[in-house]
């Protein structure tokens, strides 16, 4: 296993994928950043899937959990690429 499956645990990553299935309007969105944040060369690295960088992961949820250990909501991934997708439009000034 990898550090970053490690990271957020392989039942966390079923049930994010569920969850982002489940709202067909926000996959490009999930593709674009999954593209952006995957660590380079994930592809040479088993699991051999596009997963953030271990570290990086670990980062953004210690600031957004407060490092508490738990796996986030899937949810909230939810909600992360609602404003990922918001985002253009917010910065743009329309």
């Amino acid at each position: 296993m990898s550090a970053t499956t490690s990271t957020v645990g392989g039942r966390w990553l079923v049930g994010a994928t569920l969850a982002v299935l489940r709202h067909p309007s926000l996959w490009l969105t999930a593709l674009g950043q999954i593209r952006r944040l995957a660590a380079p060369g994930w592809w040479r690295r088993a699991p051999f899937l596009p997963l953030p960088d271990a570290d990086y992961l670990r980062f953004r949820l210690v600031t957004a959990y407060g490092g508490t250990g738990a796996d986030p909501v899937p949810g909230d991934l939810i909600t992360y690429l609602h404003w990922c997708r918001a985002w253009p439009e917010v910065t743009s000034g329309h």
